[in-house]
């Protein structure tokens, strides 16, 4: 019976993803989900990215936390929509749902936006679990972390799309190995694209939000 109502729990998130995909298909919307673990710096490098974004793309943000608003008032300084999903509210789940995000949406006028981002709760097991109906996962790993996070939570680099190895310009303070993190990552998923960054020098932030140009547009055409 436990398996049985697992297997509900996926399949219904699963069956509300898809129609989260087929919504911002028909809306020509890309949608982008931010994992990572607690303080590798996601927040910050989107603060970089929106800021990037925002005079081209209409953006829209979907933030998600535990407890607190700090996130979200954090970027609500460029002005952009942003809806705050705090877990603790009912249960104070380590992740998002794809229900969460479907109902997150419907306070978007989607016809006037170009990309949504999601900010998921800084963890690297639980959001890999569930599929909310983005386009992309992106992961965020700083050199702050250990080189063998890519085995140790391999669902997590398995399922993502693209790999931001954050805080480069901390890297000759460390005894961090650049070499054995990117085997660890070829191992386990090798057609992941991996962009090295850092919000403090700006390193790979142009790169990465050209990258994320070119994926919106592709969304946008006929």
């Amino acid at each position: 019976m436990e398996i049985k109502v697992l297997k509900d729990i996926f399949a219904s998130n699963e069956s509300r993803a898809e129609e989260i995909r087929s919504l911002l298909r028909e809306k020509k919307v890309y949608m982008a989900d931010f994992m990572s673990s607690p303080g590798s710096g996601k927040t910050t490098l989107l603060d970089s990215v929106i800021g990037r974004l925002k005079d081209r793309y209409r953006i829209a943000l979907i933030e998600g936390d535990i407890k607190t608003t700090r996130d979200a008032e954090r970027l609500a300084v460029h002005g952009i929509p942003i809806v705050q999903i705090e877990t603790s509210l009912f249960g104070g789940d380590c992740h998002l749902e794809s229900s969460w995000i479907r109902k997150c949406l419907d306070d978007f006028d989607l016809d006037s936006l170009d990309l949504v981002i999601i900010e998921n709760i800084g963890n690297l097991v639980c959001p890999a679990e569930f599929e909310l109906g983005d386009d992309e996962r992106v992961v965020v790993l700083s050199v702050t972390e250990g080189e063998d996070k890519p085995l140790k939570y391999p669902l997590m680099f398995n399922s993502s799309h693209t790999l931001l190895l954050n805080k480069m310009d901390l890297l000759p303070y460390l005894d961090y190995n650049v070499d054995e993190v990117m085997e660890n990552l070829r191992r386990s998923n090798p057609k992941m694209t991996v962009f090295r960054t850092s919000s403090k020098t700006g390193e790979g932030i142009d790169e990465f939000v050209k990258h994320l140009a070119r994926n919106i547009e592709k969304k946008r055409r006929p």
